[in-house]
C-alpha cells in the first residue's frame, strides 16, 4: 500500500467519524485532493450528514471532482427517498452548475412536499435553467407562492427575482389569485423585482395593506 492509498483509507473513514469535527477535516482533505475512490462515498455521505458545515465541505469536496464522475451519482441522489439526500444532490448541482443536469429538475421536485428540497430545487433551477426556458420555469415557480413559512417564501421570491424580468406575466396573474396568501407573496416580490433594495420585510408588509385594500398593485397600470 502507497502513502497515497493509506491517506485514502484514513480520510474515507474521516468521513464516517462520530466527531463533527473530524468529518469536516476528512471533507476538507478529501476535496484538497480529489480522487475517483472518493466520490460514491461523498455522495452517499451527503444523504445522511447531519451537520450543515460538514455537508457544505462535502459539496465543496464534490465541487472539486469531474463532472463526468459526480454527476450519474448525484442525478441519483435526486430521485431519492430520502429528503436530505435530494436536497444536498440539488444544492451540489447547483454549485457545479453544469446544465446536463436540467432535465433532473422536474416539476416534482419544483413543488416537493419537504420544504428544503423545494428551496434546493428552486435555487437550482435558476442556476441551470437553459436560455429561452425562463418564462416556463417562471410559471412553474408561481405555483408555489404563498407556500410555507418566510424563509421559505423568502427563498422563492429571490429565485423568481433571479430570472428577471420575464416573470412578470406569472407574478401579475398571481396577484389576482383567490388566496390572500398567494396575491401577497406575488405582489412582494414583484416589489423586490422593481427594488431590490426594499427588503422581503417591507415588500410583504406593503403587499399586506395593498391587499387589504382589496388591490392588485396592477391599478393604473
Amino acid at each position: 500500500m502507497t502513502g497515497q492509498d493509506a491517506d485514502a483509507i484514513r480520510a474515507l473513514q474521516g468521513l464516517e467519524d462520530g466527531r463533527s469535527s473530524v468529518r469536516l477535516r476528512a471533507a476538507l482533505a478529501v476535496g484538497t485532493t480529489p480522487d475517483p475512490r472518493f466520490v460514491d462515498k461523498l455522495v452517499e455521505r451527503c444523504a445522511i450528514e447531519p451537520e450543515f458545515f460538514v455537508r457544505d465541505m462535502l459539496t465543496w469536496a464534490l465541487t472539486r471532482h469531474p463532472v463526468s464522475l459526480t454527476l450519474p451519482g448525484l442525478l441519483r441522489e435526486v430521485r431519492s427517498e430520502r429528503a436530505q439526500a435530494r436536497s444536498q444532490a440539488l444544492h451540489t448541482l447547483s454549485k457545479i452548475g453544469d446544465r446536463q443536469a436540467w432535465p433532473a429538475i422536474t416539476r416534482a421536485l419544483l413543488s416537493d412536499a419537504d420544504d428544503e428540497v423545494a428551496r434546493s430545487a428552486w435555487r437550482a433551477a435558476v442556476v441551470l435553467v437553459p436560455e429561452g426556458e425562463e418564462a416556463g420555469l417562471a410559471a412553474v415557480l408561481a405555483t408555489q407562492l404563498g407556500r410555507g413559512e418566510r424563509e421559505t417564501q423568502l427563498s422563492l421570491s429571490r429565485a423568481l427575482v433571479a430570472l428577471g424580468e420575464v416573470v412578470l406575466p406569472a407574478l401579475r396573474a398571481a396577484a389576482t389569485a383567490p388566496s390572500r396568501r398567494v396575491r401577497t407573496h406575488a405582489l412582494a416580490t414583484e416589489r423586490l423585482l422593481r427594488d431590490p433594495d426594499a427588503g422581503f420585510e417591507f415588500a410583504i408588509e406593503e403587499a399586506k395593506r395593498i391587499v387589504a385594500l382589496g388591490g392588485s398593485g396592477q391599478e393604473g397600470r
